[in-house]
């Protein structure tokens, strides 16, 4: 069942619904942005139904039981509430325990779901359609604009394809892919609340003949359905963010086994880069040293580039 027809499901069977699932019908709708979290035992007894009704009231939905209705139910919300809403709606969830630890101990749980989840079929097809294609398109904005920026800046050091594709005052995303075509593989991340301009620009690539990598939290959302390969990474609300630390695992990844593909090829690339990163002194020196004095012209170039 698709999370963004429940509520519109829910209407179309009102009518047949007993009067303890009318309630619970009322509750979520009105509600919805609570209800997403809360135990199949604590609606009912807000409601003043049975645990039992409820999870009738799941499965009349179409639901295996109240978990999955429960999980449609976060999945929808999250492309919803606006900024305020999510904090309320964090508060309830996290209440008195400690930050730290739930935040951290909820970011291990993600990165754990999503290694056991993940296609790993689709991971290396992905990974062999990037490592051959003539042009290699990055696209994020918003907060996943971030995770493109780390992605292509260890891209741009194993290939020399590579056009990141962001959000500028000068340009738009249009005029950035405006070239894309057959051979050529744009990997596009995307996660609630999902940005307009990322999806429309993933469905241009697609109908452009490119190969399509999406990296998101739904193989529902329209980025997923315009895509050859769907890396589901788990990014659950935190307060009025969404965690970002298993998509970024799945981009760790990605960049892993793309150099251990191409080791010889970046071999050379990398010496060179380390050569030049010491000539003109890129990096700290470790444990305090003192740097030497930069060479005649470094010192411009260092402090322009650093």
């Amino acid at each position: 069942m698709e999370n963004a027809d429940l509520l519109v499901r829910i209407n179309q069977n009102f009518s047949s619904f007993s009067k303890g699932q009318r309630l619970l019908a009322n509750y979520i709708m009105e509600n919805y942005d609570k209800a997403a979290f809360v135990t199949a035992s604590r609606m009912g007894h807000t409601v003043g139904v049975s645990e039992s009704t409820v999870v009738r009231f799941a499965i009349a939905l179409g639901y295996d039981g109240y978990p999955a209705l429960q999980k449609a139910l976060q999945e929808m919300i999250r492309n919803r509430l606006t900024s305020i809403q999510r904090i309320e709606v964090s508060n309830d969830i996290i209440g008195n325990q400690d930050v730290v630890t739930s935040v951290m101990q909820s970011d291990m749980e993600k990165i754990r779901m999503t290694m056991e989840e993940i296609d790993r079929e689709s991971f290396q097809a992905a990974v062999d359609t990037i490592v051959n294609a003539k042009k290699i398109y990055i696209l994020g904005t918003r907060s996943s604009g971030s995770l493109a920026g780390f992605m292509s800046f260890y891209f741009g050091l194993m290939f020399d394809n590579v056009v990141h594709v962001g959000e500028s005052a000068n340009q738009e995303i249009f005029d950035q892919i405006v070239q894309v075509g057959e051979g050529d593989v744009t990997i596009g991340l995307s996660f609630p609340r999902y940005s307009r301009r990322t999806v429309r620009a993933i469905n241009f690539a697609h109908e452009r003949g490119s190969k399509v990598v999406a990296i998101t939290d739904s193989a529902s959302n329209s980025m997923a359905k315009a895509a050859d390969y769907v890396l589901l990474a788990k990014s659950d609300m935190a307060s009025f963010v969404d965690s970002l630390v298993a998509p970024l695992s799945i981009v760790n990844a990605l960049l892993v086994a793309i150099s251990l593909k191409r080791q010889e090829q970046n071999r050379g690339v990398l010496e060179e880069l380390e050569s030049l990163w010491e000539q003109y002194r890129v990096y700290q020196p470790f444990g305090g040293e003192t740097a030497r004095e930069p060479a005649d012209g470094e010192e411009g170039y260092a402090e322009h580039h650093g």
